[in-house]
Order: C-alpha cells, then sequence, then structure tokens
C-alpha cells in the first residue's frame, strides 16, 4: 500500500484546508466533507482509497480567498469527517447512506470524497430520498451503465445503471463521457449524453445540459472526467477529455441556474511522485463549493 507523505501545510493535518477552530468543528460547519476510501472493485489501477486522504492533505496548500466569487467559503465551515470504513460493498453503502442522510437531516450540506465511483451510490440515494425529486449530472469518462460487471451489479462500472433504477431519480446527465463497452450502447440516453469529441468547438451544449436538468441537482464528478494529461491519476485515465476552465465554466452555470444540494469526487489514485492532481481535485471541490454558496445566496436559495 502506498503511503501518503503528509507535508507542511496550513494548519491541522487531516482536516480539510487544515481549518482550525470553530470552522473545522462540525457543530459550527455548513459543510461536511465525508471520506468513503472504498476501492474494491476497480479493474486497472487500484488506488483510489488513498484519494480521500491524498485530497485532505493538499487541499491544506489552497489558497481560501476565491479571486473569482470574491469570496472565503470556508467561513461557512468546513467538517472533516471521520472516514467511512468497510471491507464490502453493500456494509460500505449501507454506512455511507445513513452518514449521509444524518448530517442532510441536521441541514448540513455534504461533499462525499471517494473512493471508487461506486461509492456515490450512496450519496445520491440518500439525496434522493432527503429531498424527493432530484437530477444527477455526472462527469466522467465512462458510461458506467454495464447492467453487472464481474458479476457485481455493485461495481463501478455499473454505477449510473443503479442510480437510473432510484424511484427519486427523475433525470441523469452525462458529460464527457468517450468510453463505453458495446453492451452499455442500449443504455445510453442519446439527448441526455454529451460525448467529449463534441463538446470541443464552443460551449453551446451547455445551453443544453442546463435545460435538461431540473431542480435540485445533485453532481457526482469522476475526476476521469478531466482529460489524462490534466488528471492521470486516475484509475483509468483517457484521453480526450475535459479542460479545468471549461468544466468551471459549466460548473459555474449549474450553480447559477440551478440549486446544487450535493455533490461527490470520485477516482483520484494518488501517485507519490505527482501531487499535482491531488491538488486539483481538492481545488476542484474549493472552486464548486464557492460557486454554490455565492450563487445560492445571491439567488436567496442559502
Amino acid at each position: 500500500m502506498k503511503e501518503i507523505i503528509h507535508g507542511q501545510g496550513h494548519g491541522i493535518a487531516g482536516r480539510f484546508a487544515g481549518l482550525e477552530d470553530p470552522y473545522g468543528r462540525e457543530n459550527f460547519a455548513k459543510i461536511i466533507l465525508l471520506q468513503v476510501p472504498f476501492d474494491k472493485t476497480t479493474t486497472y489501477q487500484k488506488g483510489s482509497n488513498l484519494g480521500p486522504e491524498a485530497l485532505v492533505e493538499a487541499s491544506r496548500h489552497l489558497e481560501l480567498y476565491d479571486i473569482e466569487t470574491d469570496s472565503q467559503v470556508y467561513l461557512e465551515g468546513i467538517f472533516t469527517a471521520p472516514p467511512v470504513e468497510a471491507e464490502e460493498s453493500q456494509d460500505m453503502l449501507n454506512s455511507t447512506y445513513t452518514r449521509t442522510k444524518k448530517y442532510l437531516e441536521h441541514g448540513k450540506f455534504v461533499v462525499t470524497v471517494g473512493g471508487e465511483h461506486a461509492i456515490s451510490f450512496a450519496p445520491i440515494r440518500a439525496h434522493a430520498d432527503h429531498f424527493q425529486k432530484i437530477s444527477v449530472l455526472q462527469l466522467d469518462a465512462h458510461a458506467d451503465l454495464q447492467p453487472t460487471y464481474e458479476d457485481d451489479p455493485w461495481s463501478h462500472a455499473c454505477i449510473m445503471a443503479r442510480v437510473r433504477e432510484l424511484p427519486n431519480v427523475t433525470n441523469c446527465v452525462a458529460v464527457g463521457i468517450r468510453s463505453m463497452a458495446i453492451e452499455e450502447k442500449a443504455s445510453i440516453q442519446e439527448a441526455n449524453t454529451f460525448y467529449a469529441h463534441l463538446l470541443e468547438k464552443n460551449d453551446d451544449w451547455m445551453d443544453d445540459v442546463l435545460a435538461k436538468l431540473t431542480d435540485p441537482v445533485y453532481i457526482t464528478f469522476d475526476l476521469d472526467a478531466f482529460d489524462s494529461s490534466l488528471m492521470p491519476s486516475t484509475g483509468t485515465p483517457e484521453p480526450g477529455g475535459l479542460q479545468w476552465n471549461q468544466t468551471l465554466r459549466l460548473l459555474k452555470r449549474v450553480a447559477q441556474e440551478k440549486k446544487i444540494i450535493g455533490f461527490d469526487v470520485v477516482e483520484l489514485c494518488p501517485a507519490p511522485k505527482n501531487k499535482a492532481p491531488d491538488y486539483l481535485a481538492a481545488k476542484l471541490i474549493y472552486k464548486l463549493l464557492s460557486y454554490i454558496f455565492t450563487y445560492s445566496t445571491q439567488r436567496g436559495l442559502k
């Protein structure tokens, strides 16, 4: 097993952004960062179980003022919850669901950090049950629509097939897809799938994404949605993916025009000699939180 080397980042080790009290304390924080270091079903590069720890460590090097939104979202408080520890898929999903649902009932905004993409079913289900009707925005290189994979219906390759079965998920919109098995083609909803190779000319496609999402919105972000030159540290890095500024333009618009009620970031597979992807993943979370809390306040949704 790889070891995460803790550096001299800001604040307290093991806390997102190293936040000291009161901002890192549970009873103060409006935001919960729930770590799910689970990596059982990945089939190429293992190591996403180390992703949450690496991301949190990298986050201690973030500047906490966001230029674009002129905000400091950490002032809302971000509590780094103890990780969900489980050896088997059902135990992991049950524990993650229970803890997410509890935080939602307490009025918290939950960010779940994986681990492999299979973990996302639990927070999506918890948000769907709590808010009753949600749509899901999937940013991903892979369709993840296998009915079962290697005799496991809870594999990372099946996550969106399971999500579609949830009765309170009204719609799923996928962005960045560029890899799938022939068996998944029949399950693709073409109108709601935005293939990576069609997104390069301009941003007009973002209008269609926004039109297809119904409020409120949950975002599941597999880091392999990014081009592999930008994000090589994933279980299955794919070339031809999304770029940083392009992705932020989409997320900003979703935050401005929709009510985002939760999100997850998964599939960081940290590499000992390349910390940039760990930092990118931490920055992604902080940027998206900055968008959500800035624009929800402006729209009176907070």
